[in-house]
């Protein structure tokens, strides 16, 4: 009876428990971020082994009814966050996601807004800046060259704080910058003087702070976004014609408390002659010495000559009589002469190893991270410090960030940031570029950039000897000590937002940010510096007859020139400054119906205001070594108020801006989206009228998800992703930063008149008054796929688009009716079209070794439909370019060579189509007869880097090429040459015999016949420089970066409770694999235009970071 019992109650628990078994149950639970502890929206959620599965809500809850108790996981996922697997409990279960950094990207960040990319219809591509970052160098945005299709970076010059040339999918106005806007943490970073794109390549001392994030530390940086198309730029409107940037900084996390330390060591390797085709010293004597047998470099000419070198010294030497040893500075026998220049012969000086340094710049930075749930806090200090890669180039940057978050109540949010930074920097000193339009020759006066000097002065000087410049004595390392700029520059950001939740589903934000930025460019031209010395060198009458630099009064009849600077030097300062604020308000709504329909939306109103003011003054007679004592002479400001030239300046611009917005994307079960945005802006810079000055921006987008298709699983794993999108927009710029005729502007100045006794103000009208001067505008349309094979090791992204920009400001002549003849309008027109692919493999993936490659291709053309303008010819064949209608926005054209003539002169076709040697008119506006040689711009970039792992060790092979673009050769014959110069090697080809022009291109040493007969021989020699024979194409390969980095076990280091340590040794710019033989050296990314201009150098980098 018991076995019976016990038999009867087993089955009853056995029925019971099949009963409970299939039972179904309900299963609720909330999905947070672990980030910032905000409930994730549309997070994925499937009961593991089924079909069964819903998306969380706007609050990241979710319900599941029905589910099988035999079910015990859920399997949760979202784009961005690492997929969980966790067990099913009773109850109301909590799942925390935590960010993935190997799918991070697929969040996009607008500066605005985050979202799902699976919800994000427009072209962007993210970047870590831990992948961006070239260690070693500060300026983090010269590592954006190669990384994103459709981005192009030339470093025209590699100087820190000078900006690179950045365009983002071309050019965008034919006047204008065509600059990317830079956004960090939703704030819009605003230059503290508008610097052009073609300025960036000037050379001139203004470039220094061109660049928007200088003041920005590397490290501070978690990633860029950066926005391509319409679909994605449009919610900046008539800011972000030309692209945007979006820059993300670190912040605290909840639950962690850390202090990191990066570490970096920085050399950097002289530039050498074997790079280049200079002739050494021995090469160089020897056309020295054909000059002297073609009448130049004799005594008469040389002993009191403006410039002069080897030849000059040793005449100087001859007449020089020292009482005390009753002898002459040099014998006056064939015997001396020839041993002093046969001495000259064998110097063989190396400039770049006098000139150049390998200092180690060192750059630190420290930052403390900690959190809860009430709040979060990030801090950084950063020093760099950089000795300077050649003399006066010294830089020493400091900057300090915080950025904390409280989390006041679960519906209310407040976001504090600050950042400053303060540098500190030393450059040669410089004066701006002029153009000689009758000429056609570009200068530089009293030009110490060491870079160019290396390369256009002779090897048989002596570095430690005076020669003469400008009729007074020079030395490059005198000059350098007493003739340098300082400058010091502050920039400071801090912002504040605030969000808030007043019910489900709706986000209320409030951002406010104020930006102060100052420069102080303090010029010192020392007494003893040879700017200063040219002032009052008129040692004899040869001298004071000829030297430009002295002033002659025009109130004293038959007076002989005299100096206007009898003692000390100049002070010129240069102040720049920038109050900027910004205000924003936005609401968002985003909800989730009947889990399949997905609606977000975005919008709100900004206003924006910017006050800019520069300061200049030029102080002469600033006695230095007399305690920075000022002593000028009345001569100076007479001679300034006869030639009507200014000796103080105040320039004072404000901007205002106002905008409304709003974006709505709706998504049905995230497989098909549209997306639709409006912006609404106004601006003071633009005409006055309605239409003209406030504009209406939009765009209309919309994308596929194919692989959220139920017949895609099907084609999985070999097609594991599939994404078609396309975007029709219009955009805007407000033009070029020098255009603001939309109301009359007047001008104060001082006429000439005859005598410095009479004087009198005035007012003339610079720019008639154009009220319907309005916006450029930008139609594009974007058609895009991202495919991804076998299970996403493969990944493809592809885009085609093509833009029609209109209503662009350009030059528009007239009848002169209003005393105008030619003034700014909305006149011109371009079409641009391009084409964009990325290519991402994960070659291979075992336990301890992975092999992965990148590889970025990008093409975009751009064409002048309409420019009504004429310019000079002089304008069009110099190296930045110019815009003519039927050819690329920046086209280099070239002066019609036609070989060298019987004499060896080069000859060309000239304005009237007639072959000449030097009858050339530069200021002619007659273009028929010019070459078109190609754009400037490539037309091609990308990438290809390979990244290998084993174990610990890292190894990063990355190369970037450029293809398209033609470059102008530097300019390297004259007329008439000086003991100064250096010459290239291409001279040992010159012609020098009759017949020699059936063989060689390179122009005859002319000599002094030849310049007597012909006064515009110079003509000639600088129309060949800006020839077609002097042109190279500007393509390349470059090996941009090798790296090789470890990491040390944690368990190696965990016992001196160390959680990270890293060494990290990094060669950038190593050498160029491809380039065109013409260029004999020549980077085909810089532009040699001295001031201030440096390329960008080799160097070698060692990280340590270190994790507590």
């Amino acid at each position: 009876m018991k076995r019976k019992l016990m038999l009867l109650l087993a089955c009853l628990l056995a029925s019971i428990g099949l009963v409970i078994a299939q039972t179904p149950k309900k299963v609720t639970g909330v999905v947070i971020s672990e980030e910032d502890d905000q409930p994730v929206v549309g997070a994925s959620v499937l009961v593991k082994g089924t079909t069964m599965g819903t998306v969380t809500d706007i609050d990241g809850k979710f319900t599941i009814s029905d589910v099988p108790s035999s079910s015990r996981t859920l399997k949760i996922s979202y784009i961005g966050m690492k997929a969980q697997e966790v067990p099913i409990k009773a109850g109301t279960m909590k799942v925390v996601l935590t960010p993935d950094a190997e799918v991070l990207e697929e969040v996009v960040v607008t500066g605005m807004q985050k979202m799902d990319k699976r919800l994000f219809t427009g072209a962007a591509t993210k970047l870590s800046a831990e992948g961006v970052k070239l260690n070693g160098m500060a300026d983090i945005s010269r590592g954006l060259e190669g990384r994103a299709a459709g981005v192009s970076v030339q470093n025209v010059s590699g100087t820190f704080g000078t900006a690179p040339k950045i365009r983002v999918r071309g050019a965008t106005s034919i006047y204008g910058s065509s600059k990317p806007l830079w956004v960090v943490d939703g704030v819009i970073m605003e230059d503290v003087t508008e610097v052009s794109a073609d300025q960036l390549s000037s050379g001139d001392a203004v470039t220094l702070i061109s660049s928007a994030i200088a003041g920005l530390n590397s490290d501070d940086i978690e990633s860029f976004q950066i926005l391509k198309d319409g679909s994605a730029t449009s919610i900046y409107g008539a800011r972000a014609m030309a692209g945007v940037i979006v820059v993300t900084t670190k912040k605290g996390k909840a639950g962690t408390n850390r202090i990191s330390y990066t570490g970096e060591f920085t050399m950097r390797m002289k530039p050498n002659y074997r790079n280049f085709n200079i002739m050494n010293s021995q090469e160089q004597m020897g056309v020295y010495k054909e000059m002297a047998n073609a009448g130049f470099l004799n005594f008469s000419d040389s002993f009191r000559a403006a410039n002069s070198g080897v030849y000059g010294k040793m005449y100087q030497m001859i007449n020089s009589y020292n009482s005390k040893t009753g002898q002459y500075g040099l014998a006056n026998t064939p015997e001396a002469r020839n041993a002093y220049l046969q001495e000259a012969e064998y110097r063989n000086t190396d400039w770049f190893d006098m000139l150049f340094d390998t200092n180690v710049s060192q750059n630190h930075a420290v930052s403390m991270s900690s959190g809860n749930e009430k709040a979060s806090y990030y801090t950084s200090l950063s020093i760099m410090s950089d000795p300077g890669w050649s003399k006066q180039s010294s830089v020493n940057r400091y900057t300090a960030n915080i950025n904390a978050l409280y989390n006041i109540y679960k519906n209310l949010s407040l976001n504090l940031i600050g950042s400053a930074s303060y540098r500190k920097q030393k450059a040669p000193g410089t004066l701006s570029a002029e153009t000689n339009a009758v000429t056609g020759e570009v200068s530089r006066s009293f030009d110490i950039n060491p870079y160019s000097y290396a390369l256009n002065t002779s090897r048989a000087l002596d570095a430690n000897t005076f020669y003469v410049r400008n009729y007074a004595p020079f030395n490059i390392l005198n000059e350098l000590e007493n003739n340098y700029m300082d400058l010091s520059v502050v920039d400071m950001k801090y912002q504040a937002e605030l969000k808030w939740k007043p019910v489900r589903k709706v986000e209320l934000a409030a951002l406010g940010a104020y930006k102060y930025a100052t420069t102080t460019q303090s010029h010192r031209i020392k007494e003893q510096s040879n700017q200063a010395m040219a002032y009052r060198a008129m040692d004899d009458a040869t001298m004071r007859d000829h030297n430009s630099w002295l002033y002659t009064d025009p109130d004293k009849t038959n007076s002989l020139p005299v100096t206007v600077l009898p003692v000390g030097g100049f002070y010129r300062e240069t102040k720049y400054s920038m109050n900027s604020w910004d205000f924003r308000g936005t609401v968002s709504y985003n909800d989730v119906f009947n889990e399949d329909h997905i609606f977000n939306f975005f919008g709100g109103m900004e206003v924006n205001s910017a006050n800019r003011l520069k300061t200049w003054f030029n102080g002469a007679g600033m006695q230095y070594d007399m305690g920075m004592l000022a002593s000028y002479d009345y001569l100076f400001f007479k001679q300034g108020a006869e030639a009507n030239t200014d000796y103080y300046t105040v320039e004072e611009t404000q901007t205002r801006d106002v905008s409304f917005f709003g974006t709505a994307t709706y998504s049905y079960q995230g497989k098909y989206t549209i997306n639709g945005t409006v912006r609404y802006e106004g601006s003071n810079k633009l005409g006055k009228s309605r239409s003209a000055r406030w504009l209406p921006t939009w765009n209309v987008s919309g994308a596929w998800n194919a692989h959220e298709e139920a017949f895609f699983e099907s084609l999985k794993p070999t097609l594991s992703n599939l994404t078609l999108k396309a975007s029709y927009s219009l955009t805007a710029d407000r033009g070029p930063a020098n255009v603001t005729n939309s109301r009359v502007v007047i001008n104060s100045y001082n006429p000439w008149r005859p005598f410095s006794s009479v004087r009198e103000p005035g007012l003339e009208i610079r720019n008639l008054e154009n009220s319907e001067l309005t916006y450029e505008k930008k139609h594009e349309l974007n058609i895009g796929a991202e495919v991804g094979f076998i299970n996403n090791r493969i990944n493809l992204e592809f885009d085609w688009y093509k833009r029609n920009n209109f209503d662009l400001i350009g030059n528009l002549n007239t009848m002169g009716i209003g005393g105008e003849v030619t003034k700014y309008a909305n006149v011109a027109s371009m079409k641009s079209h391009g084409v964009e692919f990325t290519l991402s493999t994960r070659n291979i993936e075992t336990k301890d070794f992975k092999w992965s490659t990148d590889f970025i291709f990008s093409h975009a053309k751009n064409e002048i439909t309409k420019l009504e303008t004429t310019k000079r010819i002089i304008d069009m064949v110099t190296g930045t370019g110019f815009g003519l209608e039927g050819y690329p926005v920046r086209s280099l054209f070239s002066i019609d060579y036609q070989g060298l003539n019987e004499n060896g002169l080069p000859t060309f076709i000239n304005q009237n189509g007639e072959l000449t040697v030097s009858d050339l008119n530069f200021q002619s506006r007659v273009k028929d007869y010019l070459i078109y040689e190609g754009s400037i711009d490539p037309t091609i970039t990308g990438s290809f880097g390979n990244t290998f792992s084993y174990k610990n060790f890292r190894l990063n092979v990355f190369m970037t090429y450029s293809f398209g673009n033609v470059v102008r050769l530097d300019p390297s014959f004259k007329a008439k040459y000086s003991d100064l110069d250096a010459m290239p090697k291409e001279f040992k080809n010159r012609w020098t015999l009759p017949g020699d022009e059936k063989y060689t291109d390179i122009p005859v040493i002319a000599d002094k016949r030849q310049n007597q007969q012909d006064n515009y021989l110079k003509y000639s020699y600088n129309a060949y420089n800006r020839s077609s024979a002097r042109v190279a194409k500007g393509d390349f390969i470059r090996m941009k970066e090798i790296s090789l980095m470890y990491d040390f076990p944690k368990n190696w280091i965990s016992a001196i409770k160390i959680n990270n340590l890293s060494l990290k040794l990094q060669a950038t710019n190593l050498f160029l694999i491809y380039a065109d033989k013409k260029l004999n050296g020549q980077d085909p990314e810089f532009y040699n235009t001295g001031g201030v201009a440096a390329p960008v150098p080799r160097q070698f980098t060692l990280t340590l970071r270190l994790g507590l």
